[in-house]
């Protein structure tokens, strides 16, 4: 099982986007959860947005509702993180990660989740 990074992050201003991605191998992303964690220096891993395959719910983390969107294709078997109005208390070094247990988005986000991608910087300047 293994997650690469396609397009990665970067350093963007204020208010800006950006757009992650990460292409799996070894499984099909549309049938295991999945989801996206962050980490920003010297704070604990922070699950931004998981989806889960039992009950079909994506969590959202509050920090980042209304500006971040998860979605993936099929085709090529990658998830994208899109992310919108982008804040400095985004920057962090961003995780894809997927599962093969069951439960809800909420409880992926909280916890982890098994299978890691390469963490991917991005900065977000004043």
């Amino acid at each position: 099982l293994r997650f690469s990074c396609r397009r990665g992050g970067g350093l963007v201003q204020t208010g800006g986007s950006l757009t992650l991605s990460c292409a799996a191998s070894g499984f099909t992303l549309d049938d295991w959860p999945i989801g996206w964690f962050r980490q920003a220096p010297g704070k604990e891993r922070e699950g931004v947005v998981c989806i889960s395959r039992s009950d079909g719910s994506t969590y959202y983390a509050d920090s980042v509702k209304g500006r971040f969107t998860i979605s993936s294709d099929t085709a090529k078997n990658t998830v994208y993180l899109q992310m919108n109005s982008l804040k400095p208390e985004d920057t962090a070094v961003y995780y894809c990660a997927a599962d093969s247990a069951q439960g809800s988005g909420r409880h992926f986000c909280k916890y982890g989740m098994d299978y890691w991608g390469k963490g991917t910087q991005v900065t977000v300047s004043s």
